[in-house]
């Protein structure tokens, strides 16, 4: 419907048209008629705006586009970061993230985390012996400081976030 509207103004806005032709002429001139409207019916104007919604972005999760962003963004943070060396065919991994991405969350800042796909970025996961996924690294000031590889719950998670922080 916006569509057409948008359509009959452009065409009427001045530029000469000609009768369409061939295959689509048809379709063509039923889309550009005005919309047959009985008394009853109400037509949507102008004046009746919709709201914008709009959401928090998430800053404490973002993914690792190559080596050097994994180096700026992972090594070189002053905040504790966890990385979660994932793939996409992995069963585990699609359980575990959502958990870690929770539990990070509710630090408000004080840990970030990096996801790793490692189909993606097999030199990081040589670079760091990632030898099943999911991994998850704990990186302070460069080092890693603690790692886990496998399925944890949410209480497993909590510990592990707060040695890090600690």
């Amino acid at each position: 419907m916006a569509q057409r509207l948008l359509l009959r103004r452009f065409l009427a806005s001045g530029i000469s048209r000609k009768p369409p032709q061939g295959r689509w002429a048809p379709l063509i001139s039923r889309a550009l008629q005005a919309p047959q409207l009985s008394p009853g019916e109400l037509t949507v104007t102008s004046s009746q705006a919709r709201p914008l919604h709009t959401t928090r972005v998430c800053t404490t999760t973002f993914n690792i586009q190559d080596g050097p962003d994994f180096q700026d963004r992972v090594v070189n943070s002053e905040t504790p970061v966890v990385v979660d060396f994932h793939a996409q065919w992995c069963g585990p991994c699609k359980i575990l993230g959502p958990r870690l991405e929770k539990v990070v969350a509710k630090h408000h800042g004080k840990v970030v985390m990096a996801k790793v796909d490692i189909d993606d970025h097999t030199d990081l996961a040589i670079e760091y012996e990632v030898s099943a996924v999911p991994t998850v690294l704990a990186i302070k000031n460069g080092d890693v400081v603690d790692k886990f590889v496998g399925i944890k719950d949410e209480d497993q998670l909590e510990a592990f976030m707060k040695k890090l922080i600690a």
